[in-house]
């Protein structure tokens, strides 16, 4: 009996494995390298099969979007709002650490996706059964900001090489093009920003990005920096939830 035909066993196009396998090539290579062109040969068919399942990239990325995010855990049963938001906050992060390219296309969005949507409306939800007011749960949401979805922006970055845009405290790097004075210039530059901008300096010098402990400092990456601010928003959420705080509360309220 003849062989069946390569295009006969191939499984059938469908919105699915579109999804499947665009997400899979913004693994690989970043959300940069996909095009609509390179999805079709990837999955071995001409350009326009795609539109009939998306019809454009915009929808195309929404989809991915979707996608990822609908792999975030469901809230735990019988839990307390605030280990249901911690746990689901911390599970959004490690499937946003799996597709790198996933925050940066969520915040490109026009406007939310239908499993963001739910995401968030699921999220409010467990805030108001835990008791909070709408007030509180509005400005809790605000509050969490894209960190719901286990990401975050810092306000600087002290990881980077010894430079003007680097980490003031680190020593000479070698020059790659061989410049004998390339470290030195680093060093000088280094130097320069420490005395201009000491109390960045010493911040710096105080702990690393890369999971070790500079002068007595515990150690410093970016999960155990996004743990400790979600951790400080929960706390602080749930001192003002115990207290019944409201947004008319007079000015200092909410610290005291």
């Amino acid at each position: 009996m003849a062989q069946q035909p390569e295009a006969g066993r191939r499984a059938p196009l469908n919105r699915e494995r579109v999804l499947r396998a665009a997400i899979a090539l913004a693994d690989d290579g970043g959300i940069e390298s996909l095009s609509m062109r390179k999805l079709a040969q990837e999955l071995g068919v001409v350009p326009m099969a795609l539109y009939k399942h998306v019809p454009n990239k915009e929808q195309l990325l929404d989809g991915m979007v979707d996608t990822v995010v609908a792999r975030i855990d469901l809230p735990a049963s019988g839990s307390g709002w605030k280990d249901v938001v911690r746990g689901r906050v911390l599970s959004a992060r490690r499937v946003l650490l799996r597709h790198r390219w996933a925050a940066q296309v969520i915040e490109s969005r026009t406007g939310p996706t239908p499993a963001v949507l739910e995401y968030l409306d699921s999220m409010i939800g467990t805030f108001r059964d835990g008791g909070f007011s709408v007030d509180l749960t509005h400005h809790a949401m605000h509050a969490m900001g894209s960190r719901l979805l286990g990401f975050s922006q810092e306000l600087f970055d002290d990881s980077g090489s010894g430079g003007p845009n680097g980490d003031p405290s680190d020593g000479p790097k070698s020059d790659p093009n061989g410049d004998p004075n390339g470290g030195v210039e680093a060093l000088a530059a280094g130097a320069a920003m420490a005395a201009r901008y000491p109390r960045i300096a010493e911040l710096a010098a105080g702990a690393t990005h890369d999971g070790t402990s500079v002068v007595g400092a515990r150690r410093c990456d970016d999960q155990f920096e996004f743990e400790f601010a979600l951790d400080l928003i929960l706390d602080g959420l749930e001192r003002l939830h115990r207290r019944g705080w409201t947004s008319t509360s007079p000015p200092g309220a909410a610290g005291a």
